[in-house]
């Protein structure tokens, strides 16, 4: 979890970079923090990003602003949430996902007397429904972890072999519980990875060649088609920026 406050508005709209993560926010500023997604959908005040939202962009109305950032896991984010293989590509409101429960937890969060209580409450509540949820498949699992602990560069059929489904089942149940198959997910975990090094200043030619990009060309294709951005522009992204601050020792792909 994450507190920010943008209090000179300096980020008054900004692009968000796609991460191998769904993402939770809970406004508390006067005017409404908003997120929109290439598909046409808005949301404000408590807003749930799924996992490579396409074309996603955040606007802020106020002159200053102030939200809570979670992090979840697809794992955390299917059992918490209870929709995680309908999120991908998408931005809702958890609202949707949690009902009435959504708002009564915002308005505890913005009566908090301070960060550490924040994310105490939010800790909570999502310890709550993660134990009255039902759990991923424990090879769906197992698949995630394998993906993130390669960066992205496992081969699918690597990891059919090692889990010993089928492909089309292995397709099907990570599909239904991640909300990407398991393709798209290696190629977001890897552009994640290459997104981070390229905004803390390394050549896109280095990033590809770390990366396992078979040349710079295929690098520049996968930024481009998860951000509509060059290498270029996704190194001096603001919103890549505030993810150093935030997130300084390593990208969110855990638990």
């Amino acid at each position: 979890m994450a507190g920010f406050g943008d209090q000179a508005n300096e980020f008054r709209e900004v692009g968000l970079i796609p991460h191998p993560a769904v993402t939770v926010i809970f406004d508390f500023g006067d005017e409404p923090f908003i997120v929109e997604d290439g598909r046409g959908s808005r949301q404000r005040d408590r807003i749930v990003a799924g996992l490579a939202p396409d074309g996603a962009r955040a606007q802020a109305l106020a002159r200053s602003s102030e939200c809570l950032q979670l992090r979840l896991s697809p794992m955390l984010a299917h059992t918490a949430l209870g929709a995680c293989g309908e999120l991908g590509g998408t931005v809702v409101g958890l609202d949707d996902l949690w009902g009435r429960d959504a708002v009564r937890i915002q308005e505890r969060l913005r009566a908090a007397g301070s960060w550490l209580e924040r994310f105490a409450i939010a800790e909570a509540a999502l310890a709550r429904r993660d134990e009255a949820g039902r759990a991923v498949d424990p090879e769906v699992a197992f698949a995630w972890g394998r993906l993130v602990a390669s960066r992205g560069r496992l081969r699918v059929e690597q990891l059919v072999a090692e889990i010993g489904w089928s492909r089309k089942r292995l397709w099907s149940r990570f599909r239904a519980q991640v909300g990407l198959t398991p393709k798209r997910a290696a190629q977001l975990i890897r552009f994640d990875h290459a997104a981070h090094r390229l905004a803390a200043g390394h050549r896109a030619a280095v990033v590809a060649a770390a990366g396992g990009y078979a040349d710079q060309s295929h690098l520049h294709r996968d930024v481009m088609a998860f951000t509509g951005m060059t290498p270029a522009t996704i190194a001096g992204s603001p919103f890549l920026a505030v993810d150093e601050v935030a997130w300084p020792l390593a990208p969110s792909t855990g638990g």
